[in-house]
């Protein structure tokens, strides 16, 4: 039986993303299809999600020496979609990343935001 994983909508990731600490939601473009999560105390964007060829993605920010990790792991995982493609991630949200990894990789590009990219 093929596991099913829930985290394939926006309104998964905003949830997951809301539940961490400090943050907001925020649509800053004139494209209603971007609505991004920030963190309050340096308004930096983790996570930018929108909607892209029929898929809803997600782009986060990725530590250098993980980037390539998730890319070869998962075929969703691709370069960050108009942003820094050493930097950034694109994940897209088709079902075939378990919700775990998702989340972790979330919580990776919030962590990286909160401590301002200091190693």
């Amino acid at each position: 039986m093929k596991e099913t994983f829930l985290m394939t909508t926006r309104e998964a990731i905003l949830e997951y993303g809301m539940s961490l600490e400090d943050v907001y939601m925020d649509a800053p473009f004139k494209d209603s299809n971007w609505i991004l999560l920030r963190y309050k105390k340096n308004s930096r964007a983790f996570a930018w999600t929108y909607e892209k060829d029929g898929n809803m993605c997600v782009n986060v920010k990725v530590d250098p020496e993980w980037r390539d990790m998730w890319r070869s792991t998962y075929e969703a995982v691709i370069p960050g979609y108009h942003q820094n493609k050493n930097h950034w991630n694109t994940i897209i949200l088709d079902g075939t990343i378990p919700d775990e990894d998702i989340k972790k990789m979330i919580a990776e590009s919030y962590d990286l935001i909160v401590k301002g990219n200091k190693k």
